[in-house]
């Protein structure tokens, strides 16, 4: 072997203090997901026993829980996945307005608070107001939604975007109103459009602001979503648990609180994992500097 093919070889090896690094972050990383997963094991447990020994009609133990979700919507063929015909009555529909409704607010929300966020007097003077309505419960303009949009699928997209929207539309004009100046003036002195600006230095700047508002906006549109279904729907899990109420299945209902949340569980590690592909460099520029 030449003296240039043993530097390749020793340039292509990995440092032993490097491996040995990630091979303990590795091990720390199982250790702390198998510690959630035994946690939440102790406490299925505990609710198992509990329950178990109680013995109350209205709160029935996991097992038999776990026993009517399988019977409600895991009970079909293998060629649909095990999935029954009550998946597409009562998930999908609640899946779809819950995203439906949130993308909704996201594309509205990051929209206009990029804009109003680099607009000093409009973000001076519409802050107050914003705020004003963002600290009205939407419950409480169920009635309003009632007479104003069709009883279903429109009045619960409506209530499930005004209540999502304002986590999102304040924290995107927030972030694009705490824009370094230092970057503002380096894009003024390369000339970009205002369309471009936004785009390509504001819109990136302002996303770990943004994606802050994503994750308590699809919180509130789980809630939103089940209070919408429950008041006035006519399919869809919150449905399916006022049905179950009124026939004194309470497994039923039981079960659609279980599905719930894991349907919120599900759906914030999605988010989660898409912002760190995202912005994963803002959560290590904060490791790195303290901040």
């Amino acid at each position: 072997m030449t003296a240039l093919d043993e530097r390749v070889s020793e340039a292509g090896r990995t440092p032993e203090p490097a491996r040995a690094a990630r091979t303990v972050s590795r091990r720390r990383r199982a250790a702390e997901i198998g510690g959630k997963w035994v946690v939440l094991a102790v406490c299925g447990a505990q609710w198992q026993l509990a329950t178990a020994s109680a013995r109350h009609p209205y709160f029935p133990t996991p097992v038999v829980i776990g026993q009517k979700m399988v019977d409600m919507w895991l009970s079909g063929p293998p060629s649909h996945l095990f999935f029954s015909d009550l998946v597409a009555v009562d998930i999908v529909p609640s899946l779809l307005r819950l995203l439906g409704g949130w993308a909704a607010a996201a594309v509205i929300g990051i929209t206009f608070g990029l804009l109003l966020g680099r607009f000093g007097a409009a973000y001076d003077y519409l802050s107050p107001t914003l705020n004003f309505l963002r600290s009205v419960p939407p419950p409480a303009l169920l009635p309003v939604f009632f007479v104003l949009f069709t009883l279903g699928t429109p009045m619960q997209l409506a209530m499930i975007i005004f209540g999502v929207l304002w986590p999102i539309l304040l924290n995107s004009m927030d972030g694009a109103h705490t824009l370094d100046e230092t970057v503002v003036e380096t894009s003024r002195s390369m000339r970009l459009s205002k369309v471009r600006f936004l785009a390509t230095v504001v819109f990136p700047a302002a996303l770990p602001k943004i994606f802050a508002g994503l994750r308590v906006s699809l919180s509130l549109a789980l809630i939103l979503m089940v209070i919408s279904e429950l008041q006035g729907g006519f399919d869809g899990i919150g449905f399916r648990m006022t049905y179950a109420q009124l026939t004194y299945d309470m497994p039923g209902m039981w079960a659609g609180i279980v599905l719930l949340g894991i349907l919120g569980y599900v759906l914030n590690a999605l988010l989660l994992a898409v912002q760190n592909r995202v912005i994963g460099w803002h959560t290590r520029s904060k490791s790195l500097t303290g901040r």
